[in-house]
């Protein structure tokens, strides 16, 4: 089992920043996709950023250049840098880790969820 722990949020004013992380420990394989899903009161879940182990980044649409996603392969670390913070940003971020594991050439990838760390944009 993998355990993900996020840290990072917290209270900040519009156009502010927070620097999101996300450490994983635990029975880890190998560590594919690692991202940033979030979710606000009211809506659904909606990918923020994502990375592959190739370091293919996704981001959503609303990002706009605001964010960075980044990972540390050897720590199993994530972090999410958020800039031009807005109010619509609001909401509890989740960290998301593939761990795949191999039975001889047949990768069986499974993702493990953190709890979430609470982004609060406001004046």
């Amino acid at each position: 089992q993998v355990q993900l722990v996020e840290s990072g949020g917290g209270l900040v004013q519009p156009g502010g920043s927070l620097r999101l992380s996300c450490e994983a420990s635990g029975r880890i394989f190998t560590i594919g996709t690692m991202g940033w899903y979030r979710q606000a009161p009211g809506k659904d879940r909606e990918m923020v950023a994502t990375m592959t182990m190739g370091r293919t980044i996704r981001y959503g649409d609303f990002v706009n250049g605001r964010f960075t996603i980044s990972r540390d392969n050897n720590k199993n670390t994530a972090a999410l840098e958020m800039n031009s913070l807005r109010s619509e940003d609001s909401a509890v971020y989740y960290c998301v880790v593939e761990n795949v594991r191999l039975y001889g050439s047949v990768a069986a990838p499974i993702d493990h969820w953190g709890q979430g760390t609470q982004v609060t944009v406001s004046s």
